[in-house]
């Protein structure tokens, strides 16, 4: 239930204990790493599209091709493991701090008409501040990712992988990344979890009270309506955070001039132009759907497995 379903219920906000806050975690956790693990074909095409001077004519089926013919199938599986362990920890800390935050955020407000009427303040709040967190635990291991898919033969995993790049460049290398990721991921998580928010309210707005008992009795309807507003979603996610995403693999690869990062990105974006920061927004679009409504969906699941309680709607019902 939202809190603008019905006026003359009191301004509750649901007490979140410490279970409920890690069923949260958990849920986002395996969501995240799942959906992340699941895309990693997608996501390496996608990579070397961005980065690989050999692939930038390259479309997502040509460049899929390539790949096999040059390294096998397991090519497309380079970087799965610090792909499913970064998710792992960033989905947990992402979707858990989201619940957490926008609950904070609503007790800011300090009433039900002036949180249902700031609803995207606390919305675009909530996601970008859960998600700055969420970043420090993944940018390492991100880094690592991109490294395994943009040099081949730089090392056979994740352990190797992480040993060598925290071996060579220390804390700095591992953490060069961390603005970029920020300007991919707090956009990304503003697209993601904003644009499903209204995208439901919308679809409730828009129905009669008897087509909403329907739905609430018809486990395929609300399937529909989650997966619908999560591709939504998804795509939203996918347009917001690219440019910041093909900087980031640059970056990531030490490409660009020395200095400090904010130069280094300027630098980056004026030398790829317009056309250039969109490079493979195709693919990664198709991959950002699947994986945004994947995500809410299990997520969903998972929570009501784990007995967690939903999380707290701020809705506008008319």
């Amino acid at each position: 239930m939202s809190l603008s379903e019905n006026k003359s219920h009191p301004f509750v906000v649901p007490q979140f204990t410490r279970k409920d806050y890690t069923s949260f975690f958990l849920a986002g956790a395996l969501c995240c790493t799942i959906s992340h693990g699941a895309m990693t074909p997608i996501d390496v095409v996608k990579t070397r599209i961005q980065i690989d001077p050999a692939f930038k004519s390259h479309s997502f089926v040509s460049g899929t091709r390539s790949i096999i013919a040059a390294e096998g199938p397991r090519g497309l599986l380079t970087g799965f493991g610090p792909t499913a362990v970064g998710y792992l920890a960033q989905g947990g800390a992402k979707f858990a701090g989201y619940e957490y935050w926008k609950k904070k955020f609503v007790e800011v407000a300090g009433s039900q008409e002036d949180a249902v009427k700031n609803r995207t303040a606390i919305y675009l709040g909530a996601a970008a501040v859960a998600e700055f967190f969420a970043d420090i635990l993944l940018t390492p291991l991100e880094a690592t990712r991109i490294r395994l898919v943009s040099q081949r033969g730089y090392a056979t995993g994740l352990v190797s992988g992480f040993t060598r790049l925290a071996r060579e460049g220390g804390v700095r290398e591992l953490y060069a990344g961390f603005l970029p990721i920020l300007c991919k991921q707090i956009p990304y998580a503003i697209g993601q979890f904003t644009v499903n928010e209204f995208c439901h309210e919308l679809v409730y707005r828009s129905i009669s009270e008897d087509t909403k008992r329907s739905i609430s009795q018809s486990g395929s309807m609300r399937f529909g309506i989650s997966l619908g507003s999560g591709i939504i979603a998804g795509f939203a996610a996918a347009i917001l955070s690219h440019p910041a995403d093909t900087l980031l693999s640059q970056i990531n690869k030490g490409h660009g001039p020395t200095g400090s990062m904010p130069h280094r990105l300027a630098v980056l974006a004026r030398e790829a132009g317009f056309k250039g920061l969109f490079a493979g927004l195709g693919p990664r679009m198709i991959m950002t759907a699947g994986l945004v409504s994947s995500q809410f969906l299990m997520y969903g699941a998972i929570k009501d497995a784990l007995g967690a309680p939903p999380g707290l709607e701020i809705h506008k019902e008319d």
